[in-house]
């Protein structure tokens, strides 16, 4: 595999790996939907600015809009307010680190629904991943878990998200670019998180104008939304979506020293063992052995059907 494929995908651990920082900071003034939103508005400001910059196209009239509304709320907009929702009742570094169970929720959906070939090895790294939840989860005599249940929950729901929508997306790059996918991804996560937000949560506008928020904006959304997702889907293509998902190898670590250094975030064993043993699951996973599964991939009338 081309050397470009690990420098962008340390580049994007790095940015996401952060995002938890920022999440956590915005979530303290704004609901999850309008985090979702302001993040996603800054995104598309910066993907449409880089693709009217370097002339790509937009192509509007062959772009499969509902094949992309599809990917946009399963891989962008459900899981973003997802996580805001958790990091309520985590802290980023948990919420990260469950987070990178993605690979494993990506090998699942992928044999369920997919075709792909599955192997003993696999199997055998997500029995190593539940173990690793199971020791986050803090299980002690004085309570049935020390983790917000929620919260947990919550993550995990997000992470099987992105899984499915990593399927989606290596489907969709069959007949759009990296950075058509990133436009109408941002595009229809604005417009989905928009009208929850508008709907259901209160927007303090003052609170945007704030310097600490204002910076932590731009973070997430001009760095963390549009460049991120630029890389991500480009890792996407030419990686595939199960090497894309390998970014949770490295975003867990640099969420815990953004957590440590910038929210004083405790570090506890648990969640150094807990991690442990949900790497280690997720290396195996993505290894190969022992075939248990020849299913042949199921193929659809179109390559942007999902």
């Amino acid at each position: 595999m081309h050397r470009s494929l690990f420098l962008v995908l340390l580049l994007l651990s790095l940015i996401w790996g952060g995002s938890y920082y920022f999440i956590k900071v915005l979530i303290q003034d704004f609901g999850p939907w309008t985090v979702v939103f302001l993040r996603s508005v800054l995104g598309l400001a910066v993907i449409t600015l880089v693709m009217v910059v370097m002339r790509k196209p937009f192509q509007f009239k062959n772009t499969p809009w509902v094949s992309v509304c599809v990917m946009a709320l399963v891989n962008t907009c459900i899981p973003w307010a997802i996580i805001g929702f958790s990091e309520m009742r985590l802290t980023s570094s948990m919420a990260s680190i469950l987070n990178a169970t993605t690979p494993l929720w990506s090998l699942v959906v992928g044999v369920l629904f997919f075709g792909t070939v599955s192997f003993r090895m696999q199997w055998i790294g997500i029995s190593a991943a539940i173990i690793g939840l199971i020791v986050l989860l803090g299980l002690n005599p004085a309570s049935i878990i020390s983790v917000d249940a929620h919260g947990f929950i919550a993550m995990i729901i997000a992470s099987l998200f992105y899984g499915l929508g990593s399927h989606f997306s290596k489907r969709l790059l069959k007949v759009i670019s990296t950075y058509q996918a990133t436009f109408g991804t941002l595009l229809f996560s604005m417009l989905g998180s928009g009208g929850f937000a508008l709907s259901f949560e209160t927007i303090s506008y003052s609170k945007i104008a704030v310097p600490q928020n204002m910076t932590v904006l731009i973070g997430l959304g001009i760095f963390g939304s549009g460049v991120a997702y630029i890389l991500f889907y480009w890792i996407v293509q030419n990686g595939g979506p199960v090497f894309a998902t390998m970014v949770t190898y490295l975003l867990p670590l640099f969420s815990l020293v953004w957590g440590a250094l910038m929210l004083n975030e405790h570090i506890g064993w648990s969640m150094i063992a807990g991690l442990a043993f949900i790497l280690v699951g997720v290396f195996l996973a993505s290894g190969k052995g022992v075939k248990l599964s020849s299913k042949p991939k199921h193929r659809k009338n179109s390559t942007y059907d999902i």
